[in-house]
């Protein structure tokens, strides 16, 4: 390799392990190697093959180089344009992949109509495949076809794409029907802070599922005959769990009720799916679920999936930072009237067209219109709840719209340990957020947006404010290594430059 070359690589190596708040140190202890091999590697001194990059961008979980795939690595955004025409809302990520992990309760052929095509389906689609699955895009691949083996073949498991993927702990709901031993590797995704799967386990359990984790898997096991003796109360009203839960449910030949469950838009997608399979569900939209399920099912079904509130939020929040008027359709109001009731009070100027029904003909959708405003911040405090509260993924787009406005907003996400932190980056775009704890941050507006070359941050949302934020800012911007928003966001890039948006995509190697 030409010496170029090699410093390029290691100048990349360095910005993502510096990003990821690693030490030369603990990068050699995850590659197996020393800290003077890495200061090497870094400084463009030492041969390095592609075997090696590719150890190197799973431990940092970034992507290095890519050889061979589709994608953009980067983006380039020339910010200061406003946005005009409209632009339609996508299928739910977390819709989506929930269904896809409820395919295996499946016997027969499923069909997912205009399935995202996000990093984070692909990734659920490769474990898939690797078990024995199935899964074709059809219909010029606007659609998804689903067909199960007879038997899985989990010692195949893809565990790369598996680890780099939260999703993979809702296989555990369809396996303990399928198999009474098997094991998982442990479930990755954005790096939000410590996140406990637990509350899983416990629901689980009334199933006769009991887990051990040893050395980066989960190792399960299934008691027979084991079933719930009286009500599951979820420990934590969590959409993944709710959807566990509801997977277990849905093949044991008795009622199960579940109490404490998350009503929110995928877990509402889901109990529509699982109806569809034969499963009766009473309580949908509230939190509790009396499940009726049925011991085998075998049916071919074709279900649409609903439009996702949180990339509404997205686009509608770009439009909020670039005083632009932007038509966004196909919106799932019922999953942000909070939001919009916050954004209204601010001084939003918004037009709601007429509701209609989505393909999956339960969720109801509107059209919006924003216009530029002049916005006040909110007099109280920003703060997610459990549906029909505010979204806890729409949070961090308060940051960008509260630098947008008049006055002090203070933020209080409960949740996550370490968003709250990402939110802080948007200072380098010339923002005012002050951290005041890692939960808490205080954004003083107006913004004089500034240009800034910067790492993406590692977590999905906050990722995505930042791109709002450099979309804002006169001048050109860069936004590095930007696989996270890949994740949950289909042709992000493009699809905003067809409202007005500049964002060039690129590869330094």
């Amino acid at each position: 390799m030409a010496d170029d070359y090699l410093v390029r690589i290691g100048k990349l190596i360095r910005n993502a392990r510096q990003h990821r708040g690693w030490t030369q140190s603990h990068l050699a202890e995850a590659l197996g190697t020393s800290q003077s091999a890495v200061n090497r590697i870094e400084r463009g001194n030492q041969n390095i093959s592609l075997d090696m990059i590719a150890r190197i961008g799973e431990a940092l979980d970034s992507e290095i180089v890519s050889l061979g795939t589709a994608g953009p690595m980067h983006l380039r955004v020339s910010g200061g344009r406003q946005l005009s025409g409209a632009i339609d809302v996508k299928t739910s990520k977390n819709a989506c992949v929930a269904l896809l992990c409820a395919s295996l309760l499946n016997s027969g052929r499923t069909v997912l109509r205009r399935v995202a095509r996000i990093e984070e389906v692909y990734r659920i689609l490769e474990v898939l495949n690797s078990v024995g699955v199935k899964a074709r895009w059809i219909n010029d691949g606007a659609d998804l076809e689903i067909v199960p083996p007879t038997e899985l073949d989990l010692t195949s498991i893809d565990t790369e794409a598996a680890v780099r993927t939260r999703s993979i702990i809702m296989f555990l709901g369809p396996l303990l029907h399928r198999m009474d031993r098997f094991k998982l590797p442990y479930a990755g995704g954005c790096d939000l802070g410590t996140r406990t799967v637990q509350p899983h386990m416990s629901a689980l359990r009334h199933f006769g599922l009991d887990i051990t984790a040893t050395e980066g898997t989960y190792h399960a096991e299934v008691e027979p005959g084991i079933a719930p003796q009286r009500p599951i109360v979820l420990t934590e009203r969590g959409d993944t769990v709710t959807e566990n839960a509801l997977m277990a449910a849905a093949r044991h030949p008795g009622t199960t009720v579940i109490r404490n469950a998350s009503s929110n838009y995928m877990v509402q997608d889901l109990c529509f799916f699982l109806e569809q399979l034969g499963v009766e569900i009473e309580g949908v939209g509230t939190t509790t679920l009396t499940v009726r399920g049925v011991r085998d099912i075998d049916v071919d079904v074709d279900y649409s999936p609903s439009e996702d509130p949180v990339e509404a939020m997205s686009l509608l929040a770009a439009a909020v930072v670039t005083s632009s008027e932007l038509t966004i359709r196909r919106v799932p109001a019922e999953f942000m009237e909070i939001e919009l009731a916050v954004l209204e009070e601010m001084g939003l100027d918004l037009d709601r067209g007429p509701e209609y029904a989505a393909d999956n003909a339960r969720t109801r959708l509107v059209d919006l219109t924003v216009r530029p405003s002049k916005l006040q911040a909110p007099i109280d405090k920003i703060h997610p709840m459990p549906f029909p509260g505010l979204n806890i993924d729409n949070v961090p787009f308060f940051a960008a719209i509260a630098a947008s406005a008049q006055g002090s907003t203070l933020i209080h996400d409960w949740v996550y340990d370490n968003r709250a932190i990402y939110l802080t980056e948007l200072t380098r775009l010339g923002a005012s957020v002050k951290l005041l704890d890692p939960h808490r941050v205080l954004v003083e507006g107006p913004t004089r947006w500034r240009e800034t070359e910067m790492m993406c941050p590692p977590a999905l949302r906050p990722a995505v404010v930042v791109l709002l934020g450099m979309m804002a800012a006169e001048g050109t911007s860069v936004l590095r290594n930007v696989y996270v928003i890949n994740r949950g966001y289909e042709s992000l890039a493009d699809r905003l430059n067809s409202v007005g948006a500049r964002i060039e995509t690129f590869r330094d190697i």
